[in-house]
């Protein structure tokens, strides 16, 4: 038992964990400076982002030792499971920000599209394994279609249109990598296209509409929906080389960057840190989608394969998206840094989805 062991953490991808905790301790550095900025320093979330990264981590470990086709056999009735949870939250759930996403349980609340991101990657990794060899088909096509759009249809009603759109990005990305015909998805790009200019006009909310309005022209309400972006480019453009120290950013310490544990966390960091601290970062994400795109390439059965391209779309989404928010160069889309931004939901599960991968990586090494 201890020899099998043994196997298995040798197997194990050090170098991938390694730059995820670093990631997490920058996260963390960054939260401890924000909560002493107050007259009345308040380090409840940075505790509380302390306990939700060592229940993450020790998720990891523990899932790292389990045989991943576990979740290749249950992957169906959890993409059940959490279809049934996001029905019920847009009923029953708490509102946060005008999003009704969240289930509070013992005062700790979790948002459950979090768990859907984790549900749709396996559900289609399960169904491309089986498929992906049948994708040119229009069926096969809009079956895997209709697999994310139940999920995507759940999110647009929370309001959430952020999270709606990675989990539409994760599914392109499957199925672009798994072989869909270009007629289809060139077919798709025109329905979206129509489906946008509906939206436009009769789905999406007036914050919604507004936050598009200003990523055009941010000066057209710098006081008002424009805050947030001109903020976090002033915080991200003062840094300079080595940044302003920890605790000594005055956007940040002067909170003038709103919700600056979350989505502008960023713009945090670049300030505090500099050019030099926000390098390290995309060095760290760097080294994190290349060991992703090295398991891929080691992975020798479907599901192993495509679970892993989907985690690398996930992640690789959520960094452009949130980065792209902080230096103006896309909307505000509420799009969490992951290990870095504040919240317990998000950082767990993406700890989970590191263990699953590791579990692959272990069992395709062997």
């Amino acid at each position: 038992m201890l020899r099998r062991y043994l196997i298995l953490l040798k197997n194990f991808d050090w170098v991938l964990f390694g730059a995820v905790f670093l990631l997490i301790t920058f996260g963390l550095a960054a939260l401890y400076s924000i909560a002493i900025s107050s007259e009345t320093p308040d380090f409840a979330n940075f505790r509380k982002q302390i306990i939700f990264a060592l229940i993450g981590l020790i998720l990891l470990l523990l899932i790292s030792l389990l045989n991943y086709r576990i979740w290749q056999h249950y992957s169906l009735l959890i993409y059940l499971a959490i279809s049934f949870l996001l029905l019920l939250v847009i009923f029953f759930g708490k509102t946060i920000r005008g999003t009704t996403g969240w289930f509070s349980l013992l005062g700790v609340n979790f948002q459950v599209v979090e768990l859907a991101k984790i549900s749709l990657i396996l559900m289609l990794a399960w169904f491309l394994h089986h498929y992906a060899n049948r994708l040119a088909q229009l069926r096969i096509f809009l079956i895997s279609a209709a697999i994310c759009l139940v999920y995507f249809l759940l999110v647009i009603f929370q309001p959430d249109l952020g999270s709606a759109i990675i989990l539409f990005l994760i599914w392109f990305w499957l199925i672009f990598f798994g072989g869909a015909k270009k007629k289809h998805l060139l077919v798709l790009g025109l329905i979206l296209i129509i489906i946008a200019t509906l939206a436009w006009f009769f789905l999406f909310a007036d914050y919604q509409r507004g936050r598009i309005l200003t990523f055009i022209n941010p000066a057209s309400d710098p006081y008002g929906r424009g805050y947030h972006v001109r903020q976090a480019i002033i915080a991200v453009g003062a840094g300079g080389f080595l940044g302003r120290g920890l605790g000594f950013g005055s956007q940040s310490q002067l909170k003038f960057i709103p919700a600056s544990q979350t989505d502008f966390i960023f713009a945090v960091i670049a300030e505090e840190l500099g050019f030099l601290g926000v390098s390290l970062v995309i060095g760290f994400w760097a080294l994190i989608l290349y060991r992703l795109a090295k398991a891929i390439m080691l992975m020798k059965d479907d599901f192993a394969l495509f679970f892993t391209l989907g985690v690398s779309a996930l992640f690789f989404s959520q960094l452009m998206i949130n980065i792209g928010m902080n230096i103006g160069l896309l909307p505000v889309t509420g799009i969490s840094l992951p290990f870095l931004s504040y919240g317990g939901s998000f950082l767990i599960v993406s700890l989970v989805l590191i263990g699953i991968v590791e579990s692959m990586i272990i069992r395709n090494r062997s």
